[in-house]
């Protein structure tokens, strides 16, 4: 039997930016999460006697820092030596050769492929052969898996590949490819990279995204971790999900339609997050709240939600015992009242309600997309990592955003005061 662990994306020493801004957040030990995460990986890997890891690219966030980056990945790496695990890695674009001005000599049981063409590493004594090539620059345009090598006869043959594949939401399109051509290539297994969330594109032959190994920001959700790979006469039998995370992220969506007050919607709202606690493993938690429906609470949620925000990040702190912290609380409701009744289409008032109504969910005009986007240019970027609500070419964004102009607006022009 072969055992290996497939891996990507670690991104070492990645900033998890913003966490400054949390109330409750354990910054310190968050910071340390992307390193925290690669030592469990290679605690996994010791515990499963695996033959050899693989981590098809983004070892690294970018260009160190110093070498210390370097030095921990070499002295992690220097455990699997101890226990005769191989390990075998390319570079992908956050770690392209063109990326990464410092290097380290790496020890003679770490391989990387070439950058420069596709390369084959057999493994004799395993009956294996690892095919694979490496980003020579961070953004690879062409599907390299093209030019890849035929399997070699009568061994397990595994790929190895950065790819956006057919392109996902959320992930630059470099070293595109598709599940029929990777399949064509003969090959047992497909270890992909880059996309950070766990997906099986094909159990024949098994060609799988681990996600990455931390979730670093509200984008990251769920557990994350890697693939622990069973084989058995050159055949794969089984790709099980391991989870080697520190620390989670998540989104919880609070109904709180036919909700009579705030306190109410509140309740609902210390449920959800009693669930997220249920379902981390244990692990620190950050929440995004957001909180929906038509209610007689929304008057007072709308009125004054840096209270609210703070009620429930109250809340977490309770139910978890300081375990879970909440990263936003969005206030998303709607008034009970029918905006198209009489009583609210007369004089001014009638006249914006009608221009909000006949929107229909449309978007933005040209104009308010590029002074949003001026804006938008002048925030330091540092401080949008991790911020989903910005992007606004993206029509969805644009929605969200008109939709909550359109309850502020009528909030704050029909609603009770939160305390009347």
């Amino acid at each position: 039997m072969t055992k290996f662990i497939h891996a990507a994306d670690l991104h070492l020493d990645s900033p998890l930016r913003g966490l400054d801004q949390y109330e409750g957040a354990p910054v310190d030990d968050i910071r340390g999460a992307t390193r925290r995460a690669a030592e469990n990986l290679v605690d996994l890997a010791i515990e499963e006697s695996v033959d050899f890891l693989l981590i098809a690219g983004d070892i690294y966030d970018g260009d160190w820092r110093d070498y210390n980056t370097g030095l921990f990945f070499l002295s992690q790496m220097s455990r699997l030596r101890e226990v005769g695990a191989r390990v075998f890695f390319i570079r992908g674009n956050h770690d392209a050769a063109s990326q990464i001005t410092r290097s380290l000599q790496l020890p003679d049981h770490v391989r990387e492929f070439s950058i420069r063409r596709p390369e084959t590493i057999r493994l004799d004594d395993l009956g294996v052969a690892i095919h694979g090539q490496g980003f020579s620059n961070r953004a690879i345009v062409d599907d390299l898996s093209q030019e890849y090598p035929s399997p070699v006869s009568g061994m397990l043959n595994i790929g190895m590949l950065h790819t956006s594949a057919t392109g996902r939401e959320g992930h630059d399109d470099y070293a595109p490819c598709t599940v029929e051509g990777l399949r064509a290539k003969g090959y047992d297994y497909w270890a992909l990279g880059h996309v950070h969330t766990r997906e099986t594109l094909s159990e024949d032959p098994w060609i799988v995204f681990p996600g990455n190994t931390q979730g670093r920001h509200i984008r990251e959700t769920g557990p994350k971790g890697c693939t622990l790979v069973t084989a058995t006469d050159g055949r794969i039998e089984d790709a099980v999900h391991m989870s080697i995370d520190v620390m989670r992220w998540e989104r919880r969506q609070v109904d709180a339609t036919g909700a009579r007050s705030a306190t109410d919607a509140l309740e609902r709202a210390s449920s959800a997050i009693q669930n997220v606690v249920d379902e981390s493993d244990g692990l620190p938690t950050a929440i995004r709240v957001t909180i929906t429906g038509a209610s007689d609470a929304h008057a007072q949620l709308a009125s004054d939600p840096e209270r609210w925000a703070t009620e429930i990040r109250a809340l977490a702190t309770d139910v978890s015992g300081g375990s879970a912290w909440i990263e936003k609380v969005r206030v998303k409701t709607e008034p009970v009242a029918d905006w198209t009744q009489a009583q609210w289409l007369e004089g001014p008032l009638g006249g914006l309600i009608e221009t909000l109504e006949d929107d229909g969910g449309a978007g933005m005009d040209d104009e308010l997309v590029a002074g949003l986007q001026e804006v938008r240019q002048k925030i330091p970027r540092e401080a949008l990592d991790g911020q989903d609500g910005l992007d606004f070419d993206n029509p969805t964004t644009q929605q969200d955003v008109m939709a909550d102009v359109k309850q502020i607006l009528l909030t704050r022009l029909t609603g009770r005061r939160a305390d009347a």
